[in-house]
């Protein structure tokens, strides 16, 4: 397998660097600067690592470049139950077999306000991807595999303790009272996996500073990239040796 934790830091410093590059040139040519974080997002690019490096996995696995959909929108558009198409960040499927699908997503900022949309789109794309699975979709192919990368800044923010919420006449689950935001989303996407929501999920954080030499913490064994990566191979591999 290749060097996973290397392919992970170089993601990091690619995903750093990028928005740092495009905060600095956001608004070069018209004068305007997009307002908070949204320069640094509104260029994209700065997943591409990322998204490079699970392709590098499905290929070490025994595929043909040709057959990992992550560049061009018509190979990663698949059609959807609950809505007409989908256009997922990776796509590996062979002729009419579909063999995998990954979402790539992570959070600099606005922890507050986008928690709960983070978590709704994870439950939401997983949701339409299996009943269309279900429903007989995708067939004949066989069971695919489904993956979720996140990355989580790593700031004051993100990994102070919340306040205790007072809710009633319902109680809030205790897992994510008086936690930080980074805990919460550790056990959310741990609760993803277990669910069988996806089958692996990959989470872990870094910040600005570190991220530029590709430093990055996982804070889970159970969603650390090399368990993502394995159990993405041994999919890919699994298909190859079925089909010769």
């Amino acid at each position: 397998m290749i060097d996973l934790e290397a392919e992970l830091s170089s993601a990091v410093r690619h995903f750093w660097e990028t928005r740092l590059d495009q905060q600095a040139k956001q608004g070069g040519e018209s004068g305007i600067k997009d307002a908070g974080n949204r320069s640094a997002v509104t260029g994209g690019k700065h997943a591409d690592g990322f998204i490079r490096m699970i392709a590098k996995i499905v290929q070490d696995a025994g595929l043909a470049e040709e057959n990992v959909h992550f560049v061009r929108k018509s190979g990663r558009t698949i059609p959807g139950y609950f809505r007409p198409t989908k256009d997922w960040d990776i796509v590996v499927s062979v002729g009419s077999d579909l063999i995998a699908a990954v979402e790539v997503k992570s959070q600099v900022g606005s922890f507050g306000n986008n928690f709960n949309n983070r978590i709704e789109e994870a439950l939401g794309n997983s949701a339409d991807f299996w009943m269309a699975y279900k429903r007989g979709i995708y067939a004949p192919s066989a069971k695919p595999w489904l993956g979720y990368l996140f990355m989580l800044e790593e700031s004051p923010d993100s990994l102070r303790p919340k306040a205790r919420i007072d809710l009633k006449p319902f109680p809030i689950d205790e897992a994510f009272q008086g936690v930080s935001y980074a805990k919460r989303y550790q056990e959310t996407c741990l609760r993803l996996v277990r669910e069988m929501n996806y089958d692996a999920v990959c989470f872990f954080t870094s910040n600005a500073q570190e991220g530029r030499q590709g430093r990055f913490s996982q804070p889970n064994p159970e969603l650390s990239i090399a368990n993502f990566a394995v159990s993405l191979e041994s999919r890919i591999a699994a298909y190859c040796r079925l089909k010769g």
